[in-house]
């Protein structure tokens, strides 16, 4: 995609800063997207020469989300999902494998990147079953004050949440234990967390070496970024039960009684852990 004649000093209508990378567009890259700009370009190339695997973390993402909606949806009843920070619409959104797995199922979009406010909202116009709330999700008050919010988590049904790289977007550990407490504490009985999250093993091997390299590289892009241990992203799901297989490398994650077919090599595409977990 090239950059259209419709910006001031890399403004567009939306409030689309085409000057500085997105989260959500540079994501969009990785999966071989086209809602980007020269900015986002530049970071990709920039990652890509430290992690070539990047685009297959973004891939594995997208292959566990499927993974995890579709047997919430199939196999435990979940007909309520929220996907926050849910990133640019692309293949295989969240209500889309929701719906297809059961169409009564309701979807929640919530992200507040003026990218993604335009174009989730342009995807949705035709879904009466799937709506988009432009909101901060590092300020969960006003989050949850949201009417569509507060209406699809009313006492009676499960709420799947599903929280796809997005706390290591904010950078302070404590920081990010309260925000998630704060949406774990909203969920009604029998509901569920979803996460993924970057993770560094701190053992000074070969994903240490990357991650500390790559965070290098893009902290004057996304300084907010935070690579943690797995302890961390484990203590994000709160008291909830934690389901196996745990909180584990995507690639060795897999749907409860379920297994791995193979055993991948050990590499650097092992930064993104994965894990999901039910209130009691």
């Amino acid at each position: 995609m090239t950059d259209q004649p419709m910006y001031e000093s890399g403004l567009i209508a939306h409030g689309i800063d085409t000057t500085r990378p997105s989260v959500a567009r540079v994501y969009d890259y990785f999966l071989g997207g086209k809602d980007n700009y020269e900015s986002d370009r530049e970071l990709y190339r920039q990652i890509m020469k430290i992690a070539p695997e990047a685009p297959e973390w973004a891939r594995a993402n997208r292959r566990w989300l499927k993974e995890v909606v579709t047997w919430l949806a199939e196999e435990r009843g979940v007909r309520r999902f929220i996907d926050a920070g849910s990133g640019l619409p692309t293949a295989e959104n969240t209500h889309q494998i929701a719906q297809r797995a059961h169409r009564d199922c309701s979807v929640v979009y919530v992200d507040n990147d003026p990218s993604v406010v335009a174009h989730g909202r342009a995807l949705l116009l035709d879904n009466d079953r799937t709506q988009f709330v432009a909101a901060d999700l590092t300020k969960p008050d006003e989050v949850l004050a949201d009417q569509t919010i507060a209406d699809l988590l009313s006492p009676g049904e499960p709420v799947a949440l599903v929280m796809a790289l997005m706390l290591h977007h904010i950078a302070d550990y404590d920081e990010t234990l309260r925000i998630a407490q704060q949406y774990v504490d909203a969920l009604p009985p029998g509901s569920y967390l979803a996460i993924t999250h970057a993770c560094n093993p701190g053992d000074g091997g070969a994903v240490d070496v990357l991650v500390t390299e790559l965070m290098e590289k893009v902290k004057h892009a996304f300084p907010t970024l935070a690579f943690r241990s797995v302890a961390q992203i484990s203590s994000l799901f709160g008291e909830m039960e934690i389901l196996d297989p745990g909180v584990v490398r995507l690639v060795d994650w897999h749907i409860p009684g379920g297994r791995v077919d193979e055993e991948p090599e050990p590499g650097v595409r092992d930064a993104i852990y994965g894990g999901v977990a039910r209130k009691a």
